[in-house]
């Protein structure tokens, strides 16, 4: 368990909203970022700033060593036995397109198929919708159970001699689902298909091995794990991302150019063109310790009591109904309230300085599956505790007293 004070190391949190003190719980959209984080951004611009790779005076070899030291780190985070596996990019929505660009578009012919589930994120969505658009290729739809389950005796039956690739996520952002992936890999390996896993909304809430998932691509964003924004990772099998051609063209993913050629860097730089996010590298380095000093099993932990203890309180007031209730949970409670719009849900609780997301959670399909326009979203981090959700549920008991 955790067992030190976690709140009074993130100084957005010492705050206080409309009169309240603010209980911040929309962390699957974005977390808060530790005084360790903010100081290695600042730090970075007081005593580093320099471009990476190609200098030889002593900011840039500085600036070069911190940003590798970070690949290092999201290695052994993800326990991938080669540092070459990571990519930086903006975050895991590039991650995707990199991947749906680079290495699924060139396989696809008119009627060859790419399998995604009905829980997806958009960035999951449109990025195949695009490229079988172009190809003429067609999107197939793992379906869900009404708990918010995927049917994965489904997926055999939907693979044939035209599927070409399969992308799901590991932990749903709008139900808090936690598909079990390794089997879903186990699947596609069996029938030759390789698979990218969306960890967006795993990374930050379970201990994740790429080795023991076998997922051939994982991708996260850095900003849902304690650091900035513009910065995420591509975890690839190296000899996929040898074999796989750059998905943009410019500084530091090439070895010569000359008008007649260009010669492209070796895996991760081939896939790292122009000036990266420097400092948010670093930065991420950075949350990366802070959470291991925590420790992801008590974070595991922790957060698990957090969401049962929330679900069974919120699941007690009349006029309540939790969406998605899979038996396997990471973080998020979505919820409804008879006549009320979460919109107006989400509004009246900011009043009580409670900050929760209201909205589709760019899941629009999700929502059309439950037949409801949207949901309130309360999710939890390290940070937020007992007394939060008690905050929580008082909040919207006193939304529904307004309502009437």
């Amino acid at each position: 368990m955790i067992d030190r004070d976690i709140k009074s190391d993130f100084p957005t949190l010492n705050q206080k909203i409309n009169g309240n003190e603010l209980v911040y719980l929309d962390n699957a959209a974005t977390t808060q970022k530790p005084y360790a984080v903010i100081e290695a951004i600042d730090t970075y611009y007081k005593k580093t700033n320099s471009n990476i790779h190609r200098g030889v005076h002593t900011l840039s070899q500085r600036a070069t060593e911190k940003y590798e030291n970070t690949r290092t780190k999201v290695a052994a985070f993800l326990n991938s036995e080669d540092e070459k596996e990571i990519i930086f990019v903006r975050g895991a929505t590039e991650a995707i397109n990199l991947v749906a660009n680079s290495y699924v578009r060139p396989l696809l012919n008119p009627d060859d198929e790419i399998i995604i589930s009905q829980m997806e994120h958009h960035a999951n969505i449109v990025p195949w919708q695009i490229i079988c658009g172009e190809k003429k290729a067609k999107l197939k739809i793992l379906p869900m159970n009404q708990d918010g389950e995927l049917l994965i005796d489904n997926l055999e039956s939907m693979i044939n001699e035209n599927t070409k690739f399969i992308s799901m996520n590991h932990v749903s952002n709008s139900l808090g689902t936690v598909n079990p992936i390794e089997k879903i890999v186990e699947i596609a390996h069996k029938n030759k298909i390789r698979i990218l896993v969306d960890g967006a909304q795993a990374v930050q809430h379970i201990p994740v091995n790429v080795n023991e998932i076998d997922a051939d691509f994982y991708c996260f964003s850095g900003h849902k794990l304690y650091a900035p924004t513009g910065i995420g990772v591509l975890y690839g099998k190296k000899e996929i991302l040898d074999e796989m051609s750059p998905y943009q063209g410019g500084g530091d993913m090439i070895k010569s150019v000359t008008f007649e050629k260009t010669v492209y860097n070796d895996v991760p730089q081939k896939f790292e063109a122009g000036t990266p996010n420097i400092s948010g590298a670093i930065a991420l380095g950075t949350a990366i310790d802070y959470i291991l000093d925590i420790g992801m099993e008590n974070i595991a932990k922790h957060e698990d009591e957090l969401l049962r203890y929330a679900t069974e309180e919120i699941s007690k007031i009349e006029g309540i109904k939790v969406i998605g209730n899979a038996k396997h949970k990471a973080s998020v409670l979505s919820f409804v309230m008879e006549n009320v719009h979460p919109h107006d849900i989400g509004t009246i609780m900011d009043t009580q300085g409670v900050a929760i997301r209201a909205g589709n959670h760019c899941t629009q399909p999700v929502m059309d599956f439950y037949s409801i326009p949207a949901t309130a979203r309360a999710s939890f981090a390290i940070y937020n505790d007992k007394n939060d959700v008690d905050k929580l549920v008082s909040s919207v008991k006193k939304t529904m007293e307004v309502f009437g």
